[in-house]
């Protein structure tokens, strides 16, 4: 199979699964009343708000008559009509990116609670994760790398060698991923991140008008700090002018990405350097998460035909590991990344909050400060949108990355994708798909290797 025509049949499969997820969001938002459903997702009204059914009559204050501005919401978003047709319109909504608004009732929406973020009840829900999200994504691809950089050699060892010490590092950093809380872990790591550059309450080396703690609390210095940014074309509030309200960065949205096209390289050095500590936190669940998921998927020694034809030709072990370990360990590390975003993305909300940093999981912790009553529903779930279609665009951009990678996949012939199959009764499986390997084990290697499994 052409290699263009297995990523058009994969973002074919790919359709199904985002109506699926679309489905069960539907069900979850269905299970809430109409006044929170209307409240969360109808459109601004200035001074009127659509979260009640019901307003003083204009003629008779003390007399309650029909609110027009929620009427006019329920027949916008189709509450009035069938479930099919509720189900259609929300659909097409999702997909055309119309996520509602920010509840005018909300924490978010009134700018109370002393988050340091104005009103954002006018805005989107889509332009209010826009602001929050590049950070977020900068995060987790931060965190990435350190998984990346970690797991790699130790699978690739571990591969080559089963039982050898990479294999038992494996096997502990997976207990420690998911044996201690990261509750405890985020904070303990703060603290401890601030003591090794002198004390939490010590001066900062960085900004000696602040402490070391908020060295590495914050998404950025604080105003304090504001002679570090210079002195031309600073906002009210002490940031720069494209630092908008000290919590969005413009105009791309990644922080260190706009340092440097604000020419404040220091300052994409110094967001790197609050990243730091919160992305090995992520890291360290998804080092767990990468490591467990290769184990349990891990081939036994009959499915590395591939190791044991390199080295009877002779090859040394130094290239056996370059060439022909490292794009297998790839291909396995790729095909369990989904389980390690799975993991970083439900620990979000708790370090972006521990670390007082401004992305997407802390704006849903904020989406539910205050009574449930006061919750702003849309962000909740427009937040759970995003994420199930950043899964989802992952995973497809893993399938295909891995259909290059992996040595046992073999794109040909007209339309299928022939796989050598784990667990095969020959032990001898030809290995023609495999990087560097051109033709099948050869009768002296059989006879080389097959006393040798027997035992």
């Amino acid at each position: 199979m052409r290699m263009w025509v297995y990523i058009v049949r994969r973002a074919v499969l790919v359709l199904p699964v985002v109506i699926g997820v679309l489905t069960v969001l539907f069900v979850l938002v269905s299970s809430l009343s109409t006044v929170v459903r209307v409240c969360s997702y109808g459109p601004p009204s200035g001074t009127q708000t659509p979260c009640t059914s019901t307003v003083p009559c204009p003629a008779d204050p003390s007399q309650l008559c029909p609110n027009p501005v929620y009427q006019s919401a329920v027949n916008s978003l189709g509450l009035n009509q069938p479930i099919f047709v509720q189900w259609a319109i929300f659909v097409g909504n999702a997909l055309t990116f119309q996520w509602g608004y920010v509840s005018q009732s909300s924490t978010l929406g009134t700018g109370l609670g002393g988050l340091g973020l104005p009103a954002l009840h006018e805005q989107t829900v889509t332009s209010v994760l826009a602001i929050f999200l590049p950070y977020t994504i900068e995060l987790v691809l931060f965190a990435f790398l350190i998984t990346l950089l970690v797991v790699f050699p130790i699978l690739r060892r571990a591969t080559a060698h089963p039982g050898h010490a990479a294999d038992h590092t494996a096997r502990v950093l997976t207990l420690l991923g998911y044996g201690i809380p990261l509750v405890f872990l985020g904070s303990f790591a703060l603290f401890g991140a601030a003591n090794a550059l002198g004390g939490a309450s010590s001066a900062s080396p960085i900004c000696p008008r602040d402490s070391t703690f908020l060295d590495f609390f914050g998404s950025w210095p604080q105003p304090p700090c504001a002679p570090l940014y210079g002195t031309a074309n600073l906002n009210p509030v002490g940031f720069p002018s494209w630092l908008v309200g000290g919590y969005h960065s413009t105009p791309t949205g990644f922080p260190t990405v706009d340092a440097v096209l604000n020419g404040n390289g220091w300052l994409a050095l110094d967001t790197l350097l609050r990243m730091a500590v919160p992305a090995l936190l992520l890291a360290f669940v998804a080092i767990a998460a990468v490591l467990r998921s290769v184990r349990f998927t891990s081939p036994r020694p009959v499915d590395l035909g591939f190791l044991r034809a390199a080295r009877a030709r002779g090859l040394p072990e130094s290239r056996v590991l370059t060439r022909h370990t490292s794009r297998y360990t790839i291909s396995q590390i790729l095909s369990s990344y989904w389980a390690a975003l799975f993991m970083v993305l439900a620990f979000l909300p708790l370090v972006e909050s521990v670390f007082n940093l401004w992305g997407v999981g802390r704006l849903y912790v904020y989406a539910i400060v205050g009574r449930p009553q006061d919750w702003d529903f849309g962000i909740i779930f427009g937040t759970l949108l995003a994420g199930a279609l950043i899964v989802l665009l992952v995973s497809f951009t893993l399938d295909v990355l891995r259909a290059y990678a992996d040595p046992r996949f073999r794109l040909e012939g007209e339309g299928t994708v022939t796989r050598f199959p784990r667990g095969s009764p020959d032990l001898f499986t030809p290995v023609r798909s495999v990087v560097g390997v051109e033709e099948a084990a050869t009768p002296a290697e059989k006879a080389i290797f097959q006393p040798r499994l027997a035992r």
